[in-house]
């Protein structure tokens, strides 16, 4: 792979920017705390800030590619986004003192694709309305679902890798790196081939027939699992690893059906794994007991923007840790308000005090195209947990 002179140039420079920042003494200090709420110790609250909307953030230019190689491009876009949340936004953010280069895995996937009607507000922006055209119906359908078959591109992550190494070179190390983790989410996928309304309606009228889909699928799951294993394709041994995942879609289902469709089903795929966290979106917090149950080595939970939070903190408790998500839309009001967002965060770490709490602002569909509203919610979310430490 051959890269101009003005290309390497400026990865260069980025590069040097993130050497920089990852020699930082916070940078340790923000791992160790870290690493001590994921043992279950009393901390600060950590704060992490996910799924942006990229596309209302620029200022002044900083998100701009200037490289013109795809290649250098993907690696520019990284470091610059890096460098933004670093300079705007940083939360509990922590920066590597190396360039990163992942395996490059082929997977055929489960053999069914979602088929979707598209409806869009933002041309930019990825976050989109979305209709699902059913394709699974029976149980012959079921056959639809196919064992995915792994294979790793050696040659194609050899030459990523060297070429990160020339770019790089006296800046940042390069290294390879397998998979570290799975968004493991069956139901999520589920859905999209069944008809939500549909499969909902199957739990109470055809129990049968969807248990052996979710079956199938998280045997397909775990199919492409121990390819990954066989194959060397992981950062580490499962049990050194998490497993992360949730069914989002029983929202809409009580505990006990939650148990019997998902739970049940998606144990096998945990146990794998040394430490599990589990959910989303979907509020959890009258589901406790039947997910420390089912989940082997529950270390997280996810409490979602839709929980009762008295409910959640008394039932959480500090066995496991309390993942709170607070409600991104008011990133999205008419009128941003951060005094409401100071308050609403000091009564609910308050009332959470017992607990082994971290904070993910996430599913942040707008800003409202003033990106300073989420700079000033990290600055908030700073300012408010450290009181908690």
């Amino acid at each position: 792979m051959t890269i101009s002179q003005q290309d390497r140039a400026m990865l260069r420079e980025l590069g040097s920017q993130i050497a920089e920042i990852a020699a930082l003494p916070i940078q340790q200090q923000r791992r160790e705390n870290a690493a001590r709420i994921n043992r279950l110790e009393r901390a600060k609250p950590v704060v992490s800030i996910y799924q942006i909307p990229w596309n209302e953030m620029d200022v002044d230019g900083e998100l701009k590619l200037r490289t013109k190689d795809p290649f250098c491009q993907t690696i520019e876009q990284d470091l610059r986004r890096t460098l933004y949340s670093w300079n705007h936004m940083q939360a509990d953010m922590t920066v590597s003192a190396a360039m990163h280069q992942p395996l490059c895995v082929n997977d055929t996937g489960f053999g069914i694709t979602e088929d979707v009607d598209i409806v869009k507000t933002d041309e930019d922006n990825s976050v989109v309305s979305r209709h699902f055209n059913i394709q699974i119906r029976s149980e012959a359908d079921a056959e639809k679902i196919k064992m995915p078959t792994v294979t790793h591109d050696e040659a194609k992550t050899e030459e990523q890798f060297q070429t990160k190494c020339e770019i790089f070179d006296g800046i940042l190390p390069v290294r390879k790196c397998g998979r570290g983790s799975f968004w493991f989410n069956p139901w999520d996928d589920l859905v999209r081939w069944t008809g939500v309304t549909e499969i909902l309606m199957d739990m109470a009228m055809r129990p049968d027939y969807v248990h052996k889909l979710i079956d199938r699928l998280v045997t397909a799951w775990l199919h492409r699992l121990a390819q990954y294993e066989e194959q060397g394709l992981l950062s580490a041994p499962c049990m050194e690893l998490w497993g992360v995942g949730a069914a989002q879609i029983f929202s809409e289902v009580s505990p006990a059906m939650h148990e019997e469709f998902a739970l049940r089903h998606e144990a096998r795929w945990y146990e794998r794994f040394g430490r599990n966290y589990y959910g989303c979106c979907e509020p959890l917090d009258q589901k406790v007991d039947i997910i420390r149950k089912n989940i082997p080595r529950l270390r997280k939970i996810s409490m979602s923007p839709w929980v009762d939070f008295d409910r959640a903190v008394a039932n959480v408790g500090d066995e496991i840790i309390f993942a709170w998500k607070p409600n991104p839309a008011v990133l999205a009001a008419e009128k941003w308000d951060p005094d409401y967002v100071r308050k609403d965060m000091e009564e609910k770490l308050d009332k959470a005090r017992d607990c082994i709490v971290e904070i993910h602002m996430k599913d942040i569909s707008t800003v409202r195209h003033e990106p300073q509203r989420l700079w000033e919610w990290a600055q908030i979310a700073s300012e408010v947990t450290e009181k908690y430490a």
